[in-house]
């Protein structure tokens, strides 16, 4: 009785351990490799909706749209043909950049930046754009101005999707071989993927060691100059 006990034991140890064996992998044989589309291709970017403040776990980035921006400079002057002072102002359309918001309004320096052509700034006087060429912008050493924006005061986070607003850009300006700190009072409107707006600051003619022109046909000149920039930018992948 108990040998027969023993035998169906045995009988049933054997079937487990047969049926185990036979549902796992050998032991030494390597896991299946992945294929080499999964293996190579990275996850594609998850872009901005329409309307979205902020895409899941990423920064928004807008880019300028071409042909559709402008920066101008703008200095009070006395001309001698003329009764009272009047501006003069030269603008360009040369320009294009990039500004990056994280989910809590911060600015990416290392991913944003402006940059303005100078040598393509026209004025109603081509005297006048030739003197700013050669002697205060030396364009042809220094075609162009670049202005990296560091921070962003009073900019709501997260940025939302639609709705105007004011705000406080702070970062580089460089000119010539000068870079200097400079804020940029900014209105704003945001529509969906879109940004438009207008950008202002100023500065004088020593804080980049520019020289004040001086003509005979020019009788005062400010110190002040005032710069412009009419945007407007898109959101990337949108």
């Amino acid at each position: 009785m108990r040998r027969t006990i023993a035998l169906g034991l045995l009988v049933v140890l054997m079937s487990t351990l047969i049926s185990g064996c036979a549902g796992a992998p050998p032991a030494n044989t390597p896991a299946a490799a992945p294929t080499t589309a999964a293996a190579n291709t990275p996850a594609a970017p998850t872009a901005a909706a329409p309307g979205d403040s902020m895409p899941a776990g990423g920064a928004l980035r807008f880019v300028t749209v071409a042909g559709a921006n402008e920066a101008r400079y703008r200095v009070r002057e006395q001309l001698a043909n003329r009764d009272l002072p009047s501006d003069a102002i030269g603008a360009t359309k040369d320009v294009s950049g990039t500004l990056t918001v994280d989910a809590a309004g911060k600015v990416l320096a290392d991913q944003s930046r402006f940059v303005i052509g100078l040598a393509s700034l026209k004025s109603d006087s081509g005297r006048r754009d030739g003197y700013v060429a050669s002697n205060v912008l030396q364009s042809n050493r220094f075609p162009t101005a670049v202005f990296v924006p560091t921070a962003a005061n009073g900019l709501p986070a997260p940025l939302p999707a639609s709705g105007q607003g004011t705000f406080e850009l702070s970062g580089d300006l460089t000119i010539r071989d000068v870079t200097r700190p400079v804020t940029w009072q900014i209105t704003i409107t945001r529509e969906g993927d879109k940004l438009s707006g207008t950008a202002a600051t100023s500065f004088t003619f020593k804080d980049f060691n520019l020289t004040q022109p001086r003509v005979p046909v020019l009788l005062s000149v400010q110190d002040t100059i005032k710069l412009e920039f009419d945007f407007q930018l898109q959101l990337a992948g949108a």
